[in-house]
C-alpha cells in the first residue's frame, strides 16, 4: 500500500533479550544490567520518536512484539531481514521507498542525545541532499536518510567498525552523491560510552 506521506521514521532495536543486548556493555557491567539499560535507551528513543511528525516504523532484530512500548502510537511493526547490518538496513530502506516514501531515515535505539529536532533536521536535510548523516563518537553513524534508494552504500562496509562513517562518506562521494551531516552524538556500547554521555540509568 502506497503511503500519503513522503516521511518515514525507520527505528532499529533488537529484542530486549538477556544476554543478547548491548554484549560489551555486559562485560564490565553484567548482563542483567546491561538489558536494563538498553530498555531504558529503547524508552528514550521511543519518546523522541512519538514526538515527530512523520510515519513511524519499528524494525525488530529477532521477532515481532505484539504488546510492548510499541503497540501504541501508530508505530508500524515489521520484521528485518538479512545476513548483516547492512542487508538489514538496506532492505527496510528498499521497502519505504517501494511503498511512495521519498524521505526515509533510519536510526538505532542506542543513542541517548538523540533528539526529534535532530530527526526533523534530516528529514529537511533530504529536500536539498541525496544524503543525511548522523556521525557518533565510535566511528560510526547513528541516522541515515536517503532521497532516493543507494544500495551501494551498504555493501563492503565493516560493520561495527571505527570506520563506518568514513567508508561510507567515501562511498557517497564515489557515487557523486551531495550530502549533509548532523551533530556527532555518542551511542551506548561500552562503560565508556555510558561514562562519557549524558544518559544517567534509573536503577532497578
Amino acid at each position: 500500500m502506497l503511503s500519503s506521506s513522503t516521511k518515514v521514521l525507520l527505528t532499529f532495536i533488537k529484542n530486549p533479550q538477556k544476554g543478547k543486548v548491548k554484549t560489551r556493555l555486559a562485560q564490565s557491567l553484567g548482563d542483567q544490567k546491561a538489558l536494563d539499560i538498553y530498555r531504558q535507551l529503547v524508552q528514550k528513543t521511543r519518546e523522541v520518536t512519538d514526538a515527530v511528525q512523520c510515519d513511524r516504523q519499528v524494525w525488530y532484530s529477532s521477532f515481532i512484539e505484539d504488546n510492548d512500548g510499541w503497540s501504541s502510537g501508530g508505530y508500524d511493526k515489521r520484521l528485518q531481514h538479512g545476513d548483516d547490518l547492512g542487508e538489514r538496513m538496506a532492505e527496510a530502506f528498499r521497502q519505504a521507498f517501494d511503498e511512495g516514501y521519498s524521505k526515509p531515515v533510519i536510526i538505532g535505539s542506542d543513542c541517548p542525545g538523540l533528539t526529534p529536532q535532530i530527526i526533523e533536521k534530516a528529514f529537511d536535510g533530504l529536500v536539498t541532499h541525496d544524503v543525511v548523516l548522523g556521525p557518533s563518537h565510535d566511528g560510526g553513524y547513528y541516522l541515515l536518510g536517503m532521497s532516493s534508494f543507494y544500495g551501494d552504500l551498504f555493501i563492503d562496509i565493516p560493520w561495527s567498525t571505527p570506520f563506518v562513517f568514513d567508508q561510507t562518506v567515501a562511498k557517497i562521494k564515489s557515487l557523486d552523491l551531495s550530502f549533509n551531516t548532523l551533530p556527532v552524538l555518542n551511542d551506548i556500547d561500552t562503560e565508556q560510552d555510558l561514562i562519557e554521555s549524558d544518559f544517567i540509568p534509573e536503577r532497578s
